[in-house]
């Protein structure tokens, strides 16, 4: 995402929005960059119409927001997201686009691959995990956490609930109820964006998170709850189980679990120790 941000040292302007989650990116400034067109608006303007001749909805239904001009002015400007950013690269006939879409041939390449041989996702999360400079005690809890994490989804599956809004508030009621933060609270203390909370968690962290997903499972399959708010009944249940641990412990050592530590400032950490 930084590359894309600043590309060639060239600045691409990107907005964040916090209710969607997601980032927005100045069409102009890509086109910009990745053309060198010294009209990026009207490169723009001849590209909106091909595409959408084309029928690309993706692209060509972006909306607009307010961003510094040149002259220091808030002005509206076209901004896709990093999906839309991705085709529109796509569409973009520019020697400089060739390397983002090489990676993204690689990306679905791999993908393909991972559904043929599920295995490999785990070969690939254990290698670009290492490659980040993370600890191999550090790993093997992550790995371990993924598979508890797809246990306790697929109990979820097996209940007939939904994926999407239902498991987002099921494991909102799960982080709320063990570390005393609903999810975006704890993202906002750990300083993260678009980042997985669980790649940004230390190893206590982790072990109490597996410990309130297990329990919401275990508890889950001797109850069988006919619907959704059963679930979130046992939902707080199993996450008061790891609550309880994290507050006995505190209590013995003194100190806070639920930590701001984010993946960059424990890994830089680590790097200084070496």
């Amino acid at each position: 995402m930084d590359d894309i941000k600043l590309f060639e040292a060239k600045q691409v302007r990107t907005s964040w929005s916090d209710k969607e989650e997601k980032w927005y990116f100045s069409i102009v400034d890509v086109i910009a960059v990745l053309t060198e067109s010294i009209d990026a608006n009207g490169y723009w303007r001849k590209l909106k119409q091909r595409l959408k001749a084309e029928g690309n909805e993706t692209v060509t239904n972006c909306h607009g927001l307010k961003m510094q001009a040149a002259d220091g002015k808030m002005r509206m400007t076209d901004v896709v997201d990093t999906e839309q950013l991705f085709r529109l690269i796509q569409s973009i006939p520019s020697p400089k686009a060739e390397p983002f879409k090489l990676w993204l041939a690689q990306i679905a390449n791999e993908r393909l691959d991972e559904m043929q041989d599920p295995e490999l996702t785990i070969d690939r999360a254990l290698e670009q995990y290492l490659n980040l400079g993370y600890s191999e005690s550090w790993i093997n809890q992550r790995l371990k956490s993924i598979e508890i994490r797809k246990e306790l989804t697929d109990e979820w599956k097996r209940l007939g609930l939904k994926e999407g809004h239902q498991f987002a508030s099921l494991t909102d009621i799960i982080t709320k109820t063990w570390s005393g933060q609903t999810t975006k609270e704890y993202k906002t203390l750990k300083g993260l964006k678009k980042e997985n909370l669980r790649d940004n968690m230390t190893n206590t962290e982790l072990i109490l998170n597996m410990l309130a997903e297990a329990s919401t499972k275990e508890i889950s399959e001797a109850v069988d709850p006919k619907n959704f708010n059963e679930s979130k009944i046992i939902a707080k249940q199993g996450g008061a189980i790891a609550g309880n641990a994290r507050k006995e412990l505190e209590a013995k050592t003194g100190k806070k679990i639920i930590t701001g530590l984010n993946a960059k400032t424990f890994l830089d950490d680590n790097e200084k120790k070496l």
